[in-house]
């Protein structure tokens, strides 16, 4: 199908390129597109998919319930420890794009991303 003027990716295809079974538009971080392996902090379900192809709102496929982690995980002391291994400039990004999803859920704004964005 076309979309833009470009042909859009099928599922199929979009599947050839995934990290736990999701497309890199469902991480905060994404080193390289072509490569998975750069790809951090996922914070969107399955269903990222149907919103990729205009089916559903984006915002109803954020996983609240992987949020926590994916916030914790930008600050000094990390996830369980373990700071997110990214540039500053790619912390402050993914503070930005994560912060936006609380934003347009009117949740409240974790300290970690009120202090980053």
């Amino acid at each position: 199908m076309l979309k833009g003027g470009k042909v859009d990716m099928t599922i199929k295809e979009a599947l050839k390129k995934t990290k736990e079974g999701l497309p890199k538009e469902a991480f905060a971080i994404v080193g390289d597109p072509e490569d998975p392996e750069t790809w951090k902090l996922p914070h969107h379900k399955k269903s990222i998919f149907r919103a990729l192809q205009g089916k559903l709102d984006i915002e109803k496929t954020v996983d609240w319930a992987r949020m926590p982690a994916a916030v914790a995980a930008l600050s000094p002391k990390g996830y369980r420890g373990q700071r997110v291994d990214a540039s500053p400039e790619q912390i402050l990004a993914a503070a930005k794009h994560l912060a936006n999803h609380y934003r347009k859920a009117n949740k409240p704004l974790p300290d970690t991303l009120a202090a980053l964005a």
